[in-house]
C-alpha cells in the first residue's frame, strides 16, 4: 500500500508565491532591460526605429560648415560679390524660429526643417541655394510697386522724431496709417528696451536717444533722383530708382553705427544691436517688415496688402 503525502495547504501557497516572484521578477529586468534599449521618448512596438538624438553627428556636422561658411560663403545680390551671411544671422534665425547661435546644431536642425518646408535638401548647412530661398522670402514680404504718395495720404512728423535735428522740413513728411504704427512700435520698443534706451518719466523716448528715430522716410522721386545725380557711382541698393520712400511706407530707423551706410563692417555692427534684434522679432506685429540687406531699412505693409 503506497503512502500519499499531503502538504500543508500554507506549504502549497508559499510555493507558488515563490514561483510567481521568480517569473514576474526575471519578467521585469528583462522589460527593463528593453526599455533602457529604447530610449526614454520611445514606446516599445513590434518594430522599433533608431530615432536620431537632437545633436546627431548630422547636424554636428553641418555646425562645423556653418561655422565656415558664414564668413567665407560666395554670392551675389545687387550685382555685387557678397562673403558669408553672418550680417543676416538674426533674420535667418528668426525665420527658422530658433534662438540658437549659426555655428550650433539646434541652428543646424532648425535650418533643415525651413530646408524641408523649401523644397530643399535637409542638410542643415547654410548654402548658396538656402540663402536665395530666404533672400526671397523676406523679398515677398515687402511692398513692391506700391505706388507714389500724394499729399492727401501724408503728414508732417514733428521734427523730435528724427534723427537729425536740423533735417529740412520738406523732408518730415510720411504717410499717415505708417506713422501711426511707428509710433506703436516705438512705445512697444521703450517698454521692452527700458534698460537699454535712454527714457523720460513717461517711458518714451529721451529727448537725447538717438536709437530708433526715423534717418528717412518719404522721399520724392524728384528728390530721389537728385540723390542719384549727386553720387552717380551709388549702386542700386542705396539709390533705387524707385525708391519705396517714394510710397511714404518706408522708414529708416537708426539702429546704431553710421546711419545709412552699407559697408558689411557697419551692417555687422548695425545687427549686434539690441533695438536691430528687437525690430527683428517684433516689427512684423505692427506692419513693418524689413529689407534684408539694409538693417536701418523697414517698410510697413498695410494689412490684407
Amino acid at each position: 500500500m503506497k503512502t500519499r503525502v499531503l502538504l500543508p495547504s500554507a506549504a502549497v501557497s508559499f510555493f507558488s508565491c515563490l514561483v510567481a516572484y521568480f517569473f514576474l521578477g526575471h519578467f521585469d529586468v528583462s522589460a527593463q532591460e528593453r526599455l533602457r534599449t529604447v530610449g526614454p521618448s520611445v514606446k516599445e512596438t513590434a518594430s522599433v526605429r533608431k530615432i536620431e538624438p537632437l545633436n546627431s553627428s548630422a547636424f554636428a556636422n553641418a555646425a562645423l560648415e556653418n561655422t565656415r561658411l558664414r564668413n567665407s560663403l560666395a554670392w551675389t545680390f545687387g550685382g555685387k560679390t557678397q562673403t558669408g551671411w553672418t550680417i543676416y544671422a538674426p533674420l535667418i534665425a528668426h525665420a527658422i524660429g530658433t534662438e540658437s547661435e549659426p555655428d550650433t546644431s539646434d541652428f543646424a536642425l532648425a535650418l533643415s526643417k525651413w530646408q524641408t518646408t523649401s523644397n530643399l535638401p535637409a542638410t542643415g548647412i547654410l548654402d548658396n541655394a538656402t540663402l536665395e530661398s530666404f533672400t526671397k522670402y523676406w523679398q515677398s514680404q515687402r511692398l513692391g510697386k506700391f505706388g507714389v504718395q500724394t499729399g492727401d495720404s501724408l503728414q508732417f512728423a514733428p521734427i523730435a522724431e528724427f534723427f537729425d535735428p536740423t533735417r529740412s522740413p520738406d523732408l518730415l513728411q510720411l504717410e499717415q496709417e505708417t506713422y501711426a504704427a511707428y509710433k506703436k512700435m516705438i512705445a512697444a520698443a521703450a517698454k521692452d528696451l527700458k534698460n537699454e534706451l535712454k527714457l523720460t518719466a513717461s517711458g518714451e523716448l529721451a529727448p537725447n536717444e538717438k536709437f530708433l528715430r526715423i534717418v528717412s522716410a518719404y522721399r520724392s522721386p524728384e528728390y530721389q533722383e537728385a540723390l542719384r545725380r549727386k553720387e552717380p557711382n551709388a549702386g542700386r541698393a542705396a539709390l533705387a530708382k524707385n525708391s519705396p520712400h517714394s510710397t511714404g511706407h518706408a522708414l529708416d530707423i537708426y539702429v546704431g553705427g553710421d546711419p545709412v551706410k552699407t559697408l558689411d563692417s557697419n551692417r555687422l555692427i548695425q545687427v549686434q544691436t539690441p533695438v536691430y534684434k528687437w525690430l527683428v522679432k517684433n516689427a512684423n506685429k505692427f506692419g513693418f517688415y524689413p529689407y534684408f540687406y539694409e538693417p536701418w531699412h523697414w517698410e510697413y505693409v498695410p494689412s490684407g496688402r
